[in-house]
């Protein structure tokens, strides 16, 4: 009789589950509705999964994006699982195909984006079909408050109240504050749910903020030693995508690129390479990545701070899926809060909404902003900031990240938060940053003379500071309270009431200052033992070989035939029989059935290759 555990290792090759898996599928199977809050690389995919195997019926995943739809499909495939998509990629043809298959009862599991549910032939499917079980996936889209709001998911509590028997609902997501996860449950109407919260730690992830004099000096210092590992870099705009991308091709690295404004073949394309590492670097704005399942991303790095904490967590997340160590790197810049704040103003994705509603979520998107550059001027752990910002309980240290690493002295900047204020003020608070450094360092510039900030009493005062030492002090003032910038479509500094203490009260203003950038990024003594690289470096690297040969052949994604972690694994035990390879942590019987014979094959040469040598 098939059960959790049978269905665990049939199809996905594990032995037993992780944190959190169990409790969600069983509260799933007992016929309640669950919500499953899980860090990216927490293995939420099989929460629903599961019950979808062991419910009679086709199971509904909604799910936002088209690649995640693709890789998930092709995954459950490889596993012996019958799936299939309805998404904008098909035809008018396929999708007709596609219903007609899961009228006959062919599949298991039907991913539908959410526009999909509300069309005429899908509704009409639904009424006669039996859905035992309908999973969201990325769930937080439902929510205003949510850092990828999308109003299409305010539908699918109509949907469901639309079928003739209510389904199961489970809502899934990496990433949601105590707020959101209140609106997934209240505005997908789900019954009484068993929420299961698993925490939003990566202990295998290292945490780093640098704010460098050049970006793509800084870019590619951190690649040098990177070449042979696959790796996201994400910037805010599609021009800086280009850009970046072209400096990488140029410089001799594999890199590809991923945005809106290209082709969705190239889009395809792109992805692919990247997906089965014939492209190493993949270059994108966050039009690329949700749901992406690639094990062996190694680093993430961001080449320009995101909007929110929520958004640079996903993001962040896509790095050590398998549990390896990976780095995520985050560069900042002044300009990335304009940027942002303009993205912000002029979103255009929520018009939709009436005018009120709209102006809470721009102000929401706002606070969440602030909240981002606080994390990027920190000199706390970043870890912690991190799990705080969730609601989760951190150390206050966790000695693995770019803040615990290094080492800072206090620095008195309270004469020159005196400048900088003062100057605010006598400019009548109507300028940018960029105006307020001009003023500040006497700069001779037009705009700078044309509006007569030269004759301003503060007009020179930090000549001698440089502009990008003076920057991180505005920064710093910015970060602890004592200045805002507005979030008009002209961006202006002004003070506020904590800047009177340190102009006229005496107030004293220390800024923590780095002495040195810690070395190495990843200290060794810092990797937990269990991270560590395989014991058989040399095996490792034949059976990536053949791992990607027979992708290759397939037209899959590399990850879709055995992830990293089970090659790792497959170093560890050395199968020789098929017995042995079920054993293998990711080897299930189909895929056993499909790969057994070739890995076990080069597992055996390799033995017999090193008993020779002893």
């Amino acid at each position: 009789m098939r059960n959790k555990h049978v269905v665990l290792k049939e199809y996905f090759g594990f032995g037993g589950f992780r944190s959190g898996q169990e409790e969600v599928i069983d509260a799933l199977l007992d016929g309640r509705d669950a919500v499953g809050i899980m860090p990216t690389g927490a293995g939420k995919s099989l929460c629903f999964q599961i019950p979808s195997l062991l419910f009679e019926g086709v199971s509904l995943v909604v799910s936002p994006l088209i690649s995640l739809m693709k890789d998930q499909v092709s995954a459950l495939r490889q596993s012996g699982v019958a799936a299939a998509f309805l998404n904008s990629t098909l035809t008018f043809p396929q999708m007709k195909t596609v219903l007609r298959n899961a009228r006959a009862g062919k599949y298991t599991l039907l991913y539908v984006a959410p526009e999909r549910l509300a069309t005429e032939d899908f509704m009409e499917f639904a009424r006669d079909a039996s859905i035992p079980f309908v999973a969201v996936d990325e769930a937080h889209c439902v929510s205003q408050w949510g850092q990828d709001f999308r109003p299409s998911y305010l539908k699918i509590g109509e949907f469901i109240h639309s079928l003739p028997l209510r389904p199961v609902l489970g809502a899934f997501t990496a990433t949601a504050t105590p707020q959101v996860r209140d609106d997934i449950v209240q505005l997908l109407n789900l019954r009484a749910p068993h929420v299961v919260t698993t925490g939003f730690d990566r202990k295998n992830l290292y945490f780093e903020v640098q704010s460098p004099k050049s970006k793509p000096a800084a870019l590619k210092d951190f690649l040098r030693s990177r070449s042979e590992k696959s790796g996201i870099v994400y910037c805010l705009t599609r021009k800086t995508v280009d850009e970046v991308c072209e400096k990488l091709r140029d410089a001799g690295y594999s890199a590809t690129r991923y945005h809106a404004g290209l082709t969705q073949e190239e889009r395809r394309e792109n992805q692919d390479r990247f997906q089965a590492d014939d492209a190493r670097i993949m270059v994108a704005t966050n039009a690329f990545g949700m749901g992406i399942d690639k094990s062996n991303v190694a680093y993430v790095l961001h080449y320009n701070m995101p909007k929110n904490m929520e958004s640079y967590y996903q993001e962040a997340g896509r790095a050590g899926r398998d549990g390896s160590p990976a780095e995520c790197v985050l560069f900042y810049g002044g300009q990335d809060v304009l940027t942002n704040q303009f993205f912000i103003e002029k979103e255009r994705e929520n018009e939709e909404l009436d005018e009120e509603t709209l102006k809470k979520v721009r102000e929401s998107e706002r606070n969440r902003l602030r909240k981002m550059v606080a994390y990027c001027h920190t000199t706390d752990c970043l870890r912690a900031a991190i799990l705080t910002y969730f609601g989760d309980e951190s150390p206050a240290a966790c000695g693995h990240c770019s803040n615990c690493l290094r080492d800072f002295e206090q620095e008195d900047i309270t004469i020159p938060a005196q400048k900088i204020l003062s100057c605010v003020l006598r400019m009548e608070e109507r300028y940018g940053v960029s105006l307020l450094i001009g003023t500040l360092r006497g700069s001779k510039s037009e705009r700078v003379l044309k509006l007569g900030l030269d004759e301003l009493s503060t007009y020179g005062i930090m000549k001698d500071e440089s502009e990008r030492s003076l920057r991180a002090k505005i920064d710093f003032l910015l970060a602890r309270g004592y200045i805002t910038i507005t979030d008009d479509e002209f961006p202006v500094v002004k003070t506020t009431q904590a800047a009177k203490g340190v102009l006229f009260r005496g107030e004293k203003l220390m800024m923590p200052v780095a002495k040195e950038e810690p070395k190495p990024l990843v200290a060794e003594s810092k990797k937990p033992s269990m991270l560590m690289e395989p014991s058989d470096l040399e095996l490792f690297d034949k059976l990536r070989a053949l791992r990607k040969e027979i992708a290759s052949a397939q037209g899959v994604p590399a990850f879709v035939v055995f992830a990293d972690a089970t090659l790792r694994d497959m170093c560890e035990k050395l199968p020789q029989t098929p017995d042995e390879l079920l054993q293998v942590s990711g080897v299930g019987y189909a895929k056993r059935e499909k790969y057994g014979a070739a890995f076990l094959e080069l597992l055996r040469e390799h033995a017999a290759a090193s008993a020779s040598m002893k």
